[in-house]
């Protein structure tokens, strides 16, 4: 199973596809080591992300708890603070590190909200691969205002020798909004093609099977049916700030349990938790982001093994690109190539604006009034 831990929803960043930066949680209430030790060992993969996770004094301490945990650990982080990372890549220099890039310096600075942030997360990222950081990326929000940077943003990985990890706009009950959709799906789609196809020419085996990943986004952001099924519940879960368990991290209401009050096995093994995943298996949402597409894209039981879908896509397509054609998008694309469509205005930037930030507390009704989050 697959674990992914919101540690703090406070955030230094002002993301114009994120408003959790304008609702920060109280240090004093965000989830524990005591609680986090009742995560078992086995883990598949355990994803410490937030908010900013860095903002936790005790980031040092929660990976030493979780590392012997999981096959892998992963910290998801905007950048801003590189050098606090590097104590960790000293002692445990396998954990995954992805900063979130959203394009090169004016773009990236506009998305995020960010003043130098580019500067200081290539600077940061190349610092930890000094120090022998072993898998090290960047990680995109795929969308309208960078998808013609794209292409170039996987080129400048690839020289720099770090990853490039996708997602594209999703609603989420963390975000504080219900509107991140692309304006136009179709260029959006166009320019994740030009990636999937600069992923298959590499020699990487992993940007091959990214490539298929990708897939899933044009899919996603054209409004078609998940290439795969969800496995939420059952494949992963979510722990938010308050050690909540969830299926997921777009639906508020499928809320397994908590991991203050219950043991790990009462909160994954008990009733709620079947009828939750019976939820999870009538489920509307056309989600595809990483951690519900990278557990259904693989082998339950033997997590490194892609499923036979992936692999003879990938196997097919790398042929393809080999002999000098492009990936083969099926019904997904093909149909609607000649069309483009009108280009979307630029989202509100909050770069400098001065926005109130109202905190949140355990006791907070917010997700009770989110209502239902629509993934198109």
């Amino acid at each position: 199973m697959d674990v992914s831990i919101i540690l703090t929803y406070r955030c230094n960043s002002k993301c114009s596809m994120c408003y959790v930066w304008q609702h920060p949680t109280l240090p004093q209430e965000e989830v524990p080591l005591a609680t986090l030790a009742k995560i078992p060992s086995g883990v598949d993969y355990l994803n410490l992300t937030g908010g900013e996770p860095t903002l936790r004094e005790d980031l040092l301490d929660i990976v030493d708890l979780l590392h012997p945990k999981a096959m892998q650990l992963e910290i998801s982080s905007n950048g801003s603070y590189p050098e606090r990372l590097e104590p960790i890549i000293r002692r445990y220099p396998d954990v995954k590190i992805r900063f979130s890039l959203e394009g090169f310096e004016l773009t990236n600075n506009r998305i995020r909200g960010e003043r130098g942030g580019f500067d200081r997360k290539v600077k940061g990222l190349l610092r930890l691969k000094e120090l022998g950081g072993k898998d090290l990326g960047f990680a995109v929000t795929i969308q309208d205002d960078n998808g013609p940077e794209l292409a170039k943003l996987f080129q400048f990985a690839e020289k720099h020798g770090v990853e490039l990890a996708t997602s594209t706009l999703h609603n989420g009950f963390q975000f504080h909004k219900n509107d991140n959709r692309p304006y136009n799906g179709l260029r959006v789609a166009q320019h994740i093609e030009s990636l999937i196809n600069q992923q298959l020419r590499s020699r990487s085996v992993k940007n091959w099977f990214r490539a298929y990943l990708n897939l899933g986004l044009i899919a996603k952001v054209l409004g078609h049916d998940r290439i795969l099924k969800c496995t939420a519940a059952a494949d992963f879960v979510f722990i938010d700030p308050w050690s909540d368990v969830f299926a997921c991290n777009v639906r508020p209401d499928l809320r397994l349990g908590n991991l203050n009050t219950s043991s790990w096995e009462g909160i994954l093994d008990g009733p709620k938790a079947r009828s939750i995943r019976e939820l999870v298996d009538k489920c509307t949402q056309n989600c595809w982001m990483v951690g519900s597409a990278k557990t259904a894209m693989r082998v339950k039981w033997f997590p490194k093994l892609p499923k036979a879908a992936p692999i003879l896509w990938v196997a097919r397509n790398k042929l393809r690109v080999t002999f000098g054609r492009s990936a083969d998008l099926g019904q997904i694309l093909d149909p609607l190539r000649a069309r483009q469509g009108p280009v979307g205005p630029a989202r509100p930037s909050f770069l400098d604006a001065a926005t109130p930030r109202h905190v949140q507390t355990g006791d907070d009704p917010y997700y009770a009034q989110l209502g239902e989050f629509l993934n198109e």
